[in-house]
Formats: structure tokens, sequence, C-alpha cells
């Protein structure tokens, strides 16, 4: 983010390959949105894009050059962050991967959805994902997952699971580290960063193509490098690398924009930031650990934007781009409040 004025876990078990598509949903609903567009005339469709690149804190990405995260930004579309919880209170939340991860998706903290770790043992599915919510409150809507890590499907959203709601994504790109085969595992990572691609290249095109209503995008490799080399050249570099590939997931949705005439909202963040002695470590409460960022398209930001936001504020603001009503047992536990207006 650099020239303007102005986020790891341990590498991921390696287990059986296990890759699923599901595609049924999106060419219907594709459908019902054209029409439904071409009977309200002006009326734009709204749509939105979240994405997750893991392990980044927030000094770091003000110190490098991101001209894609810029762009998408614009003028005032960047804001520090946090996350972590509320310090010495039940929502004390650990700076882990998974723990942030749950957080953005729920709107809660971690004594409500009960990620401690990237283990993932007993998820709380009471406290309702996006995408269950965008579910209920409109079954025809499209969704879609791209992940780098098939933990996110499988035990962070439950996605099939009937105390999770059951299926909720329509389209899904993951479980390629678990492709030994096409993706060999090194210990310099190189193959999440073959991953992180293909996952990119596969959302650009699904984006652009059948534009689903709901997307999550996430990209593990900048967290890999932290644990590895910390502050360094090789972090920046990696980095700069990942902003080239947001840059390709932005022209997807500025070209579904052109084309389609729809309104659509990106919002791309991290989900903790890195130790002060050396980045290489988190889990803990350190300014720094707990220092993320935001960066958005919106221009309808809020003081609570202005006002260092956190992750859990993500979640209600997207629902409110879309329109959305979650029920209001499930909104009356959101930790966060919307940042756009």
């Amino acid at each position: 983010m650099r020239n303007m004025p102005k986020k790891g876990s341990p590498t991921r078990r390696r287990c059986s390959f296990r890759l699923m598509i599901i595609a049924a949903a999106l060419t219907t609903s594709a459908m019902a949105q054209e029409s439904a567009f071409a009977e309200a005339g002006p009326a734009q469709i709204r749509k939105a894009l979240f994405v997750i690149v893991d392990g980044i804190s927030a000094d770091v990405i003000e110190s490098t050059f991101t001209p894609n995260l810029d762009a998408i930004a614009s003028s005032k579309g960047y804001t520090r962050s946090t996350v972590g919880g509320e310090i010495g209170t039940a929502s004390e939340s650990p700076t882990i991967s998974a723990v942030g991860y749950n957080s953005l998706l729920t709107g809660t903290w971690a004594n409500k959805h009960n990620v401690y770790t990237n283990s993932i043992k007993a998820p709380n599915y009471a406290y309702w994902d996006i995408f269950r919510i965008l579910k209920h409150a409109r079954p025809g809507a499209s969704t879609a997952l791209f992940s780098t890590w098939e933990d996110n499907r499988t035990r962070l959203l439950g996605d099939g699971l009937p105390e999770a709601g059951g299926h909720k994504l329509d389209y899904v790109f993951d479980g390629l580290e678990n492709d030994e085969q096409r993706f060999p595992h090194d210990d310099s990572s190189d193959y999440i960063e073959k991953i992180d691609s293909a996952v990119v290249e596969d959302a650009a095109q699904v984006l652009r193509t059948r534009g689903p209503e709901l997307s999550w995008v996430y990209l593990q490799h900048t967290d890999d490098i932290g644990h590895r080399f910390g502050d360094s050249p090789e972090f920046t570099q990696a980095i700069e690398l990942i902003d080239s590939k947001l840059g390709k997931l932005w022209s997807a949705v500025q070209a579904r924009q052109r084309e389609h005439g729809e309104d659509w909202l990106v919002v791309i963040t991290t989900d903790h930031g890195r130790d002060a002695e050396t980045g290489k470590h988190h889990g803990k409460q350190s300014v720094r650990e707990r220092s993320t960022w935001i960066v958005t398209n919106s221009t309808r930001t809020n003081e609570r934007f202005e006002r260092q936001p956190s992750i859990v504020d993500i979640l209600p603001s997207i629902l409110r781009h879309l329109n959305v009503e979650a029920p209001a047992t499930v909104s009356a536990e959101f930790d966060g409040v919307s940042f756009i207006n």
C-alpha cells in the first residue's frame, strides 16, 4: 500500500487428494438474476467478493508496493483494523489463522464460534456463517469458495453438515494441497504459491463468467513465507506476488461490472499480524499481532471504517451491501457492526 495514506499458521497437514466442484446452481441463479435485472431497469444487482490473504501485518502492507490493492482502495478504501477480540475479556481470541477466518465468517469472536486453534476441534455452528445467512434469506442465491486450504469448507463452514445449515456452496475450488502428485510438497512452500495461483485463475474465470452473488477467496502463501523468513525481502516479494494475483480478481470484477451493470463490493483483509521481534510468529496479543488492515472498493464507508474497524465488522458490512437481513436471533449475536452506510 505504499504511496497511500495509510498478516502465520503452521504448515497444513498433508493428506489424500480431494477436489470438489459443485456448479449446478450457478447457471439457474445467473439466469434468474439477469431476468430480474431486465425487469428492474436501472436497479443494479448487488454482489460481493471477500478475500483473505494470510498473515500480513498492517505496517508491512503499508510499506510494500501494491498497485492493485491501491487501485481497489482508490482514494479512501484502506484502513487499519484489528483482530483478537477485546483483551482481558471473554472475547479475547488468539491471533491465529483459522480463528481469524471464522471471526470474519461469523461476525463473532472465538468465545462464541469456539475456534481457538487451526485444528478446529469443535466449531460452534449455532453462530451462523455468512453463506448460511445468505442462503437462508435467498435460497436461490449463488455462492462460491476458492481456497488453498480445504478445512475452510469442511471444518469452518461445515458445508453439507445439517448442524451447520447443510449445503451452502454452489461452486467450490479447493483441496489442491492434498494432491501431492500435482503439487509435490517442499520445505520452501513453492507448492503453496502454485496452488494460490491455480485458485486465483479459477476464481477469476468463475467471477467473470458466472458472477456468483457471494464469493470467498483464500490465499496462504504469504503466511508460509512469513513463518520461514520473517520480516525480510522474501516476505516483501511474496506480498508483491499476492498483489499481482489480486489484480486478476479485480480485473474480473471490473469486467463483470462493465459487461453486466452489477454493483460489486470487494473486501480484502488478513487474519492476523506478526510478532514485533522477528515477524516469524503470531498467536498472542501484541499490538503488531493484532494489527491488520482492510481494503475495499466501497465508496459508502462510514465513521466505523475510519476509526479502526475489526475483522468482525466485515460480515455485517457485506450483508448491508447485499441488502440481506440475518434472522434477529443471529444478528443479535454479532460482535461487529457495518462500516458501510
